[in-house]
């Protein structure tokens, strides 16, 4: 049916601007800072083409159940927004955001974001899609029963981990690591399935981390990416002044939500911190031993990358 719809579009499109309809598939809530992102881009891409193109977000993963980036390759769903170190098929490009520790603030994210952008593109273009807009989350952090004073902090401890990187990283440290649906995090952590939680403070704030667990230890363990992307067939069914709407709808609300993301931290921090969570900075001396381990991480990782992911490396660390 959508591929009917892209034919008919095209078709319409090469005599005049047609109006075109799609869905977007937002991965996150109703309520949550990257949907109210996607809305935004919606409104903006409406704006910008004069009414031509309608976008209609939907969101808790509404339309796909499956990997979004098959799903946008296949043109099951228009566009989607993913958290790309999650999704299958990325490839090593995909996971450098949520390599542990390169990065120790939203400016070294975004720089790195920068570089790594072109071979994030390059990824999706393999699978039939441009990269429209990408976003980070807030700094990844330790939630668990006491501050995290050193590595010996993770030995035994059951870590619910979101991804490959994120799950080496706390075998390597010495604790167990253990992959669940999210949806499943808040149960195993009340029934002691899993003893802590490595992810960002919306996250622990969303998932009211203060009735099941006491502190969170601010590690800045990774800033990892959330990405907008489109179908390609879809995309090469708008016009030309339809594609530049969308593109300048994409770098505004890229850069406003580069921003709105420092606000919903402080905001799910303080949240925390109302609800009687401990809130701490990590120690020097714990900075210097995570510091260690991703460096070790890092040779790992590049051991058998290619030579465009060697160089986004050798560029940010100039």
């Amino acid at each position: 049916m959508l591929k009917n719809c892209l034919l008919i579009a095209s078709l319409v499109g090469s005599v005049f601007a047609a109006d075109i309809k799609m869905n977007l598939n937002e991965r996150e809530s109703a309520n949550h800072f990257h949907t109210k992102g996607s809305e935004k881009f919606a409104s903006l891409v409406k704006d910008y083409t004069n009414g031509s193109v309608d976008i209609t977000v939907h969101s808790g993963s509404s339309l796909i159940k499956g990997n979004p980036l098959k799903a946008v390759k296949d043109g099951t769903v228009a566009m989607a927004d993913m958290f790309i170190p999650f999704t299958a098929g990325g490839g090593k490009v995909f996971g450098i955001s949520a390599l542990p520790f390169i990065a120790q603030s939203y400016e070294d994210a975004f720089k790195l974001y920068q570089i790594a952008k072109p071979a994030y593109e390059n990824t999706a273009k393999k699978w039939n899609q441009k990269l429209l807009y990408s976003v980070t989350w807030p700094a990844s952090g330790f939630y668990g029963n006491k501050k995290l004073e050193s590595l010996e902090g993770f030995n035994g401890v059951k870590t619910r981990t979101y991804d490959k990187n994120s799950a080496d990283f706390v075998n390597m440290v010495g604790g167990n690591a253990v992959a669940l649906p999210w949806g499943e995090v808040y149960s195993a952590l009340r029934t002691g399935m899993v003893d802590s939680v490595i992810t960002s403070s919306t996250s622990g704030k969303d998932g009211k981390f203060w009735e099941v667990l006491t502190d969170f230890t601010k590690i800045s363990y990774a800033y990892p990416l959330q990405a907008v992307t489109i179908n390609l067939d879809f995309w090469n069914s708008l016009d030309k002044t339809q594609q530049d709407a969308m593109l300048k709808a994409a770098a505004e609300i890229e850069k406003e939500q580069w921003s709105v993301v420092k606000g919903e931290d402080k905001d799910a921090l303080d949240t925390m911190a109302q609800n009687g969570m401990v809130i701490s900075e990590a120690n020097k001396a714990l900075k210097k031993e995570l510091t260690s381990v991703a460096d070790k991480m890092l040779v790992n990782y590049l051991a058998d990358a290619d030579d465009e992911t060697k160089k986004i490396f050798e560029e940010y660390r100039r």
